[in-house]
């Protein structure tokens, strides 16, 4: 398995957890998630529509977002995105299991330097 099928794997399934994140911020739109995501991971991710909106309509499906369509000054209307009280729950698990999962690959990744 190359790298770049890995990386897209990995941000398969953490696209929810960076989504959550940047929208307890406040709320966007599709574009603007992605932007914010660059934005806070320096670049290292930025999910690309084929990832970010089954995510999002997933995340919206279980409760954890809330949806609504805005006419735009600029160009077409837009969907915008903002996290409800059970996304911040979610979001609360998801940074708790990503910290264990951190930790225990830092271990696993770092035990072969270690010895």
């Amino acid at each position: 398995m190359g790298a770049g099928k890995i990386r897209g794997q990995l941000l398969k399934g953490t696209t929810p957890l960076l989504v959550l994140t940047v929208l307890r911020d406040g709320e966007l739109y599709g574009y603007e998630i992605v932007q914010k995501v660059r934005e806070k991971s320096g670049g290292t991710f930025a999910p690309s529509e084929g990832s970010l909106y089954p995510a999002l309509h997933s995340l919206e499906a279980d409760g954890a977002l809330l949806a609504e369509w805005r006419e735009s000054d600029k160009g077409p209307r837009r969907r915008y995105y903002r996290i409800t009280p059970k996304g911040s729950g979610l979001l609360a698990e998801h940074e708790a299991e990503w910290a264990a999962f951190s930790v225990g690959m830092a271990r696993a990744v770092g035990s072969r330097a270690n010895g």
